[in-house]
């Protein structure tokens, strides 16, 4: 029934999603990546999905929006217009879009500790044809 259908949206939960994009640079160790071990450029765009079972009280939301996208942009911000292989947090890392979803997770769960209750996910869309979660 519709009722029955509308109620299961309780269960289901919230989402609030940001995005944002950056420009990089990088390369790649290992015959298994080809071409791609040469120095090349990608342009992510980077979606970042807080969800939750229920609303916060009061305010009704899942997380502040305007505090999501801040903390969007500044952990962007840091490899935005970057060549990632000369940065010393990645020394000897291949910075593929799966291993810099990580690593764009564990920043913005640490920043948001105490903001938000719930899960994350974020995404980085390489084009229209490939991403990672």
């Amino acid at each position: 029934s519709l009722c029955s259908l509308f109620s299961k949206r309780k269960r289901m939960g919230y989402s609030l999603g940001v995005r944002d994009s950056i420009m990089i640079a990088h390369s790649f160790k290992g015959a298994e990546f080809g071409p791609a071990q040469g120095v090349h450029g990608a342009t992510y765009t980077v979606d970042c999905e807080f969800s939750s079972i229920n609303l916060v009280p009061g305010s009704n939301w899942v997380v502040d929006i305007g505090k999501a996208l801040q903390v969007l942009s500044d952990v962007l911000k840091v490899y935005n217009y970057k060549n990632l292989d000369d940065l010393e947090e990645f020394k000897g890392q291949n910075t593929t879009t799966e291993f810099m979803c990580k690593v764009i997770h564990d920043k913005i769960s640490w920043k948001m500790k105490g903001h938000v209750t719930g899960d994350l996910k974020i995404t980085l869309h390489e084009s229209h044809k490939a991403w990672a979660s």
